[in-house]
């Protein structure tokens, strides 16, 4: 799963843990493992949700200072209104090139 370069360090450093996309269908499955830059993230759980349905603590998760940013961002696939269904998508970071697995 690609970030946007802009994001990548905080993936990696764990601050980003949630990530809306608009997909067709899922390209991610729960428990998969997804070389991310330099670190390998797990997905934790996908759900399929309105636009609108964005929480506050969820958008902290995103690293977006708020909503019209992480519309913007998503909007590359797309535009996005209140009732667009995006895939939410919470991981951790699983691995990173410092480990010794």
């Amino acid at each position: 799963m690609q970030f946007s370069l802009d994001l990548r360090d905080r993936v990696a450093d764990g601050t980003i843990t949630v990530s809306y996309r608009l997909w067709s269908r899922p390209k991610v499955k729960v428990g998969g493992v997804y070389r991310s830059g330099s670190v390998a993230i797990e997905i934790d759980e996908i759900e399929l949700l309105p636009f609108s349905s964005i929480t506050d603590e969820d958008l902290a998760q995103t690293g977006e200072i708020d909503v019209e940013a992480l519309r913007r961002r998503a909007a590359h696939a797309g535009p996005i209104d209140q009732d667009t269904l995006l895939y939410r998508v919470e991981f951790h970071v699983a691995q990173t090139n410092d480990d010794d697995r």
